[in-house]
């Protein structure tokens, strides 16, 4: 159900605002084209660069594929129209990206989630500094990427581990350009959402170099480097979920909820909510490195590195409402919500909205910094010859993340307050008294916090070692079989320190802060300050040092993972049953032998003590695919497989902590987990009418019969039984969809012949099901029923635009880097504006609006659209850059 609509009259607004400013920079190009046409009657070939380049690179790749796949790609030097490949891969057919701090980032697939999608560089899997094994795909900058292929199909000589696609980057190559090259680009880009934030500038940049060396077809090398600083301000309201027993079994061992109006019901109330401002400074850095050797016809040698360093620091603002009386644990809030001068709405059962009096006002001032990092090597050597090749493969690959968040608190409270967060609107708040005027104190109950420093490390090492015959005489032509062995290692620590106010509180000067008003919303000013000197006063010289913080046992962690696969697979390309039947069916055999060490409490009273478990699991997958080659412009596929994807591995932590009181409740990992399994057909129907053009229809059925979830199962421990959450395998369900692709310049309209469409649809039905909320569960997390892309473009020697629309319905995500986390995004309806101008061959203009509706993110919970989870305003983006090439 959506219930917030993507609010067209923005959209037809931006659509009217937008469309003059597309048309009237296209006409002139245009119809200067038409004039001179007309007046020489000379037909000339059309010069395809660009945008229209890019298209029809991506058509060369997908109809060459023996699989169903889709493709991103150019053979132009950092001529990807996006800025990262996120923002490419989120216009695929039936692929949907989710937003982080406004950047597309984590991709969804085919109606199932980041956590089975496989992601790859150059064909081998890397580590991530993500706790699971999702790969951040904005990390990426569109420069150092020659495209993207996403398989929707398995082959048995893909890695295993794409449930809904395998997504695999390919680094720029030197020996496939010619030549010499140096292109240069560069450019600042302004965020709209931090333009009105004190003390900050909305003003960040972009730039790159990549440098291509190919010497006569025999040695080339490729250096790329990458800088950019992102300052995209912004505010963002949330909500802390509902005090509600009903949904987490068993029922009441993990919220007391109360009864306010005495009917023998009990009314689900909030626990609080936040606005949060944040002031974003996020820099990235990156350098990538490739050589290729071909020493001969049949030798080749071919080595990459990649290295990217991200570092985020954000200044906090944040107000926390109701933190002490709104959500009524145990019925203790019942005389607030029944005071003479209170009073609350229920809808459907929930409290949504109320006058409450004397709810607190919590101003929480942070400092957030995270420093990632991430560095991808790899060796492979080929060798060809008149029958046989050999393939080698050795990587290495790292991911590391360090992160620490700084908090200071005060605290006021206002004769009342009243909020109302129901469906539908914004949220708001309204206080008797501004808060902001009222006496600020850091009081001695409500400490500060360093959560943090906390670290995360993974490692993984691969090699593989790929074998194939050619064969004669019959209707299978090749054979294949290889073999692939990795180690991989992530572990995890996290100290943790609550400074405090001494006894009776701290008076913080009203002058040390600084008033904001967040104007998009109607809530009570909040205040902003420095977190340094008020932490200093509040607190005293410690809080600012992070080495007072202790070792939280119960989060340090290590999953070891050992995996060895093999698989032969016959390949045939035949004429004997159609014009040309092409494909390949084999078995991959996988072995994963994994070591989960952490710290659990034998009892709520015990004490964390060490653990080791190991686990193993082996899988044989099949696979088949069939193209019959109808015409020479005209395909029809069909794949049939088994997969898998190998679980989150944080979900696999050792790990477990108890309470100590009523009631008794838990958190643990789970190493005994098996993985995501399900069984596959896919049919693809292609028709390239035109070079440049495409009619694709895709249907697809899974059939998911091992799914990971989150949920809160009894256990008892020494006589006691606790509610614990914790992630377990259960029973998935089926997945059915089909996919619609239409592209083409418009080469049948007189005049119009630089003039194309880009659009796909998706359509999903899933019946697997999240095992929370217990009384009305979530969809499995990924599946959203409807996407569809239009791209309107214009494309000519010098001129280029592009108008990209976006839309997705609502769909289940796991926000953040907690997986039991799960919230419902609503539909999104995203408008983009590109437009360049190559003013020669080797200079070129840029000019990108990303979000250019305003289009706001938003969470609710509990698979209720009353409980608001989150509120995001991003704001648009504009990027201006010139591209040199030398």
């Amino acid at each position: 159900m959506d219930t917030l609509k993507p609010c067209p009259y923005r959209l037809r607004s931006a659509i009217r605002s937008s469309l003059p400013l597309f048309l009237a920079a296209i006409a002139m190009p245009a119809l200067a084209a038409e004039s001179q046409s007309a007046s020489s009657q000379v037909i000339e070939e059309i010069e395809v660069t660009g945008i229209r380049d890019s298209l029809r690179d991506a058509l060369d790749v997908k109809m060459n594929s023996d699989l169903v796949v889709d493709a991103i790609s150019s053979d132009d030097i950092g001529q990807l129209p996006d800025v990262t490949i996120a923002e490419s891969i989120n216009r695929l057919p039936g692929v949907n990206a989710t937003r982080d701090r406004g950047n597309d980032s984590q991709a969804v697939v085919r109606g199932l989630g980041a956590r089975l999608v496989l992601g790859t560089i150059n064909g081998r899997e890397v580590a991530s500094s993500e706790p699971d094994r999702n790969v951040r795909w904005e990390i990426y900058p569109s420069e150092v990427v020659s495209g993207v292929t996403v398989y929707k199909t398995q082959s048995a000589d893909l890695i295993a581990g794409g449930v809904a696609a395998t997504i695999d980057i390919a680094t720029l190559q030197p020996l496939d350009y010619t030549g010499e090259d140096l292109v240069l680009r560069g450019g600042p880009v302004y965020y709209e959402s931090g333009k009105d934030l004190p003390d900050y500038d909305p003003w960040g940049y972009r730039a790159s170099g990549s440098y291509v060396y190919n010497s006569n077809e025999t040695f080339g090398i490729v250096i790329g480097l990458t800088a950019q600083q992102q300052k995209n301000g912004y505010p963002s309201f949330t909500g802390w979920g509902y005090n509600d027993s009903a949904m987490r079994p068993p029922a009441g061992a993990s919220d007391f909820t109360g009864d306010l109006n005495g009917d023998g019901t009990p009314d689900p109330t909030p626990w609080g909510s936040q606005i949060s401002v944040s002031a974003i400074d996020q820099t990235r850095k990156g350098v990538s490195l490739g050589a290729q050797w071909r020493a001969s016809d049949s030798f080749e040698l071919r080595f990459d590195t990649l290295y990217s360093d991200i570092d985020i620091h954000e200044d906090q603002a944040q107000t926390v409402y109701g933190w002490n009386n709104w959500g009524n644990w145990n019925n203790g809030s019942w005389g607030a919500y029944n005071d003479p001068a209170a009073s609350y709405t229920l809808v459907n059962g929930d409290v949504v909205a109320a006058t409450l009096p004397y709810s607190s006002v919590t101003t929480v001032l942070a400092d957030y910094d995270e420093d990632k990092t991430l560095s991808v090597t790899g060796l492979n050597g080929r060798w060809t010859g008149e029958r046989w090749s050999v393939v080698g493969d050795l990587s290495y690959s790292q991911a590391e993340r360090e992160n620490i968040w700084q908090a200071v608190r005060t605290e006021v409270y206002p004769e009342l307050m009243t909020w109302d967060t129901s469906a539908g609107g914004l949220p708001t708040i309204v206080t008797s008294q501004d808060p902001t005027t009222m006496p600020q104190f850091a009081p001695d109950y409500r400490g500060g916090a360093s959560d943090g420093p906390e670290h995360l490390d993974d490692e993984l090492i691969a090699g593989a070692l790929d074998l194939a015959r050619s064969l004669d005489g019959g209707f299978f032509n090749k054979v294949q079989f290889g073999a692939r062995l990795s180690n991989r290692t992530k572990k995890h620590d996290r100290f943790e320190w609550w400074p405090s106010a001494p006894a009776g509180g701290v008076e913080i000067p009203l002058g040390m802060f600084t008033v904001y008003n967040v104007g998009t919303l109607d809530i009570p000013p909040i205040l902003m300050g420095n977190y340094d000197e008020i932490a200093l006063l509040a607190y005293g010289a410690d809080a600012l040092d992070p080495s007072n913080a202790t070792e939280n046992l119960a989060q340090r962690w290590k999953v070891k993972e050992d995996v060895a696969e093999g698989y032969v697979k016959l390949g045939f390309d035949s004429t004997s049953i159609a014009k040309r039947v092409t494909g390949g069916l084999g078995v991959r055999f996988l072995d994963v032998q994994t070591t989960s060490d952490g710290y659990q409490q034998a009892t709520g009273a015990s004490a964390l003590e060490s653990v080791s478990v190991d686990n193993d699991y082996s899988e044989v997958l099949p696979s088949a695919n069939i193209n019959f080659h109808l015409n020479d412009s005209t395909l029809l596929r069909f794949g049939v497989s088994r997969v898998v994807a190998r679980p989150p591995l944080d979900e696999l932590r050792a790990s477990r902590t108890l309470t100590n009181w009523l009631p008794y409740t838990g958190n643990a990992g789970n190493p005994d987990l098996e993985p995501f399994k399900a069984n596959q057909f896919d049919a693809s129907y292609e028709w390239y009418f035109h070079e440049e053009a495409l009619l694709g229809f895709a249907a697809y059925y899974k059939d998911v019969s091992s799914y990971i979830g989150w949920t809160q199962e009894p256990q008892t421990y020494d006589g006691i039984t606790y509610a614990v959450a914790t992630p377990v395998n259960g029973d998935g369900g089926k997945i059915t969809g089909a996919e619609i692709t239409f592209q083409t310049p418009f080469y049948f309209w007189g005049g119009l012949e630089n003039f194309g469409i880009y659009s796909n649809y998706a359509y999903v039905d899933s019946d697997i099901e999240e095992f929370v909320p217990v009384t009305d569960p979530l969809t499995g997390a990924g599946y959203a029923e409807h996407t569809a892309v239009v791209d309107l473009w214009y494309s000519s020697k010098s001129f280029e635009a592009r108008l990209g629309y976006k839309y997705h319905s609502p769909f289940t995500v796991i926000y953040g880097w907690n997986g039991a986390d799960l919230q419902t995004l609503e539909s999104e309806s995203v408008l983009d504006l590109s437009t360049s101008y190559r003013f020669s061959a080797g200079v070129q203009l840029r000019f990108q609006v990303n979000n250019l509706t305003d289009e706001p993110l938003r969470m609710y919970r509990d698979n209720r659209p009353n409980r608001i989870g989150r509120y995001d305003e991003y704001g648009r983006r504009y990027l201006l850059d010139v591209t040199v090439k030398f």
